[in-house]
This record gives C-alpha cells, structure tokens and sequence, in this order.
C-alpha cells in the first residue's frame, strides 16, 4: 500500500513510501490517513479485490455505532468471510498485497470482541491489521488490551489496538485529567501494541448537545476543543503516541469534485479567508484538517470516499518543511541554524519533535514543492 495513488502521474520531490501491516509500528502509526469507517455488514470484498479505490488505505468495519445490534451476527460473517477471501486471493496471485488497505475492525463491547476473535483463525488474520476500541476508559481498557495481546499470540499474527477516546469521564472536566492519566497508563502497559489514540468528537459534542456547523470547525465548540487539547496534551507530548483527528461530518455525494483548471489563487485565500474553493463541505473538511495539522494530529476519520484524497493530500510535507527538518535532525551540536527559505530560525533541540514528526509524515504522505502544490495533487488531472 502507497498513499496518494489516486494521483498516479503526480511528481513528488520525494515519493511516499509503501507500507503494510508488518511495517516497524515507529513508521506505521503515521501511515493510516484517512481512516474510512463503514459498517460491518456492507459488502465491500468486490471492491478491495478490484483495486476499485486506489486512494484507500485504511478502513474499519464498524460493529457498533454504524451497525444496529440485531446486524452484529451479520456483519461478523461479512467481516470473517471478506478476511478469508483477501488472504486467499492473495495466496492464489490473483490480489496484489500491495493493493489491500489497512484493515481494522470497531468492535462493540468486550463479549463481543471475544465472540468475534473467537472465529478468527490465522488464516484471516493474515489480512487484519487490529482492533479498534469504542468508549475506551480506565475500566475496560486494561481487559481489551490483554484479550487483544492473548488473541495475537494465539494466531501469531500482530493485531494492533486503537483505543477510541469518547467517554463521557473524558468530556466533564471533572473527572477529565484522572481518566486520561488512567488510560495514558493503560497504554504505556501494552505500548508495542497501540499503534494509533483516535478520538470522538461527535460523541464529545453529544455530551454537550452541541454540533458544529459546515461553515466552522470542531476547534470553534469551546468545550470539545477543550477535550482535544487535554488529549492532545497527555499523549502526544514528546511524540509518544500518534493522535488522529475525529470525523467531519459532512460530504455531498456529487462526483464532480475536479477543477476544470487548477484554481489561480493560494491554499490559504481558499480556506482562511472563505474563497470557495471546492464546496462547502469539502472546504469545511480541509479547514480543519489545517488545524489539525497545526495541532498535532496526523490523518482523521472519515466516512465518506470523497474526503479521502483531500485528507491523505493534506498529509503531505512540502519541501520547505522537510528541508528545516533535515537540518534539525543533521545537527549534532545544537544551536540555532537560518531556515530553508531564510524566513525563519530552526532552533535544534526545541524543534527535534517536530522534526521528526515531519520526517515521518514526508515517509508516509511523500513531499511536495510547495502548498500551493496540494491543489495540483488533489486534482487527478495533471
């Protein structure tokens, strides 16, 4: 798998890098992107066989929110089956490895997980990257996280863990710092086996009755921006675990998402200052993914096709940014150095994390010449 292959003719300053499952975890919990949930029981096997999205990388097969409890039996046939028959197509050379997404499972509770994992068999699990867990807290978190280990030395398969972050004990502020000092102890227990902390900002917003509009983003919802920023605060200090954004929620189903010509002005006259660029909802999604960017968070949920290329896009590094983190990272005696571009200082040791969250995201995304370089790679006319 290779991120930005929508685009295949794009000239990249440096190529992104291809990635798999057995990828070293230090680079892979920077490669998911775009993380495109689906329910369970959606039959989504003729797509993956048929390379027919080449742009998707990573994808969950939702038991819970996205699939009604009377569905769950359903959708666990769908998902073993689809596993079954990945692994096979690969063994027969009749699937390229290299084209099959990341594949996660959201499981719905800890008896369910247990029923699912039960059916797994090694076979299956050749084509399952992990297990995502919803709602994930100090009281059930330590118990997904040991079945979860159990479960990958029984198939002799890694399965990694990626606690979902959306619990009510999280959201009051109350209660907020003890439970994430819990979970963030949790996690350091089993740290080989998190590859991502995902986040839930639309059950966060529930807890408050609150939604964002298209027109603003999460970051506007006082509240939930206060949960992201504590999240932020306890996991991704010194680059310990990769944090990823939560979904936007908003898409429109046109396929004409292609500019006629690549539009004459920067990325930040469109998105900063409301210059329409595509539509509402796709400007809204890009909005925020910049903000995430300037948090911290590296790719996001989504749950529309139409919002993957524009978030893998975004992930990309352009060459002023890599070149800044070149010099950072090639310094052995510290100090302050000029920028690439003679615009800015590089100080080596306060800006080492972000050097190497750079260098990660340029492995994973690949580099481009400059930002206005995204709208050249969002659009597949080249």
């Amino acid at each position: 798998m290779r991120h930005q292959r929508y685009n295949p003719n794009y000239k990249f300053v440096v190529e992104p890098e291809s990635f798999n499952k057995y990828t070293d975890r230090e680079l892979l919990q920077y490669c998911l992107g775009a993380t495109m949930y689906m329910p369970g029981t959606k039959d989504f096997l003729p797509k993956i066989l048929n390379c027919a999205m080449p742009g998707l990388t990573t994808i969950v097969f939702c038991f819970e929110d996205a699939c009604a409890e009377s569905d769950v039996p359903a959708a666990e046939e769908n998902v073993l089956r689809t596993l079954d028959a990945i692994t096979t197509a690969i063994e027969n050379g009749d699937l390229d490895a290299d084209s099959v997404p990341l594949i996660f499972c959201r499981v719905r509770n800890q008896a369910q997980f247990e029923h699912f994992a039960e059916r797994l068999t090694p076979h299956m699990a050749k084509s399952l990257t992990g297990i995502n867990f919803p709602k994930f807290n100090s009281e059930n978190g330590d118990a997904y996280f040991a079945y979860l280990k159990q479960l990958s030395n029984r198939l002799g398969e890694i399965l990694y863990g990626m606690p979902i972050i959306e619990d009510p004990r999280v959201a009051f502020i109350e209660s907020r710092m003890q439970e994430l000092m819990s979970i963030r102890a949790i996690l350091n227990k089993y740290y080989d086996l998190v590859l991502q902390v995902r986040v839930g900002g639309t059950d966060f917003s529930s807890c408050f009755g609150v939604r964002r509009g298209v027109d603003y983003s999460i970051y506007d919802i006082m509240t939930v921006r206060q949960c992201l920023s504590d999240i932020l605060n306890i996991f991704s200090r010194n680059n310990d675990f990769v944090v990823a954004g939560p979904v936007w929620e908003y898409f429109r189903a046109s396929k004409e998402m292609m500019f006629d010509e690549l539009p004459k002005h920067t990325l930040d006259d469109y998105l900063m200052k409301r210059k329409p660029l595509v539509n509402h909802e796709v400007d809204g999604l890009l909005r925020e993914v910049i903000l995430d960017k300037a948090n911290g968070f590296v790719g996001r949920t989504v749950i529309h096709p139409s919002h993957i290329k524009f978030v893998n896009g975004l992930q990309a590094v352009t060459r002023e940014e890599y070149e800044d983190a070149r010099q950072i990272l090639g310094s052995s005696e510290g100090g302050v150095h000029k920028g690439q571009n003679a615009n800015k200082m590089n100080e080596v040791k306060p800006h080492t994390n972000w050097a190497n969250k750079v260098m990660m995201r340029a492995r994973a995304f690949g580099v481009i010449e400059n930002e206005n370089s995204y709208l050249r790679l969002f659009s597949e006319a080249n």
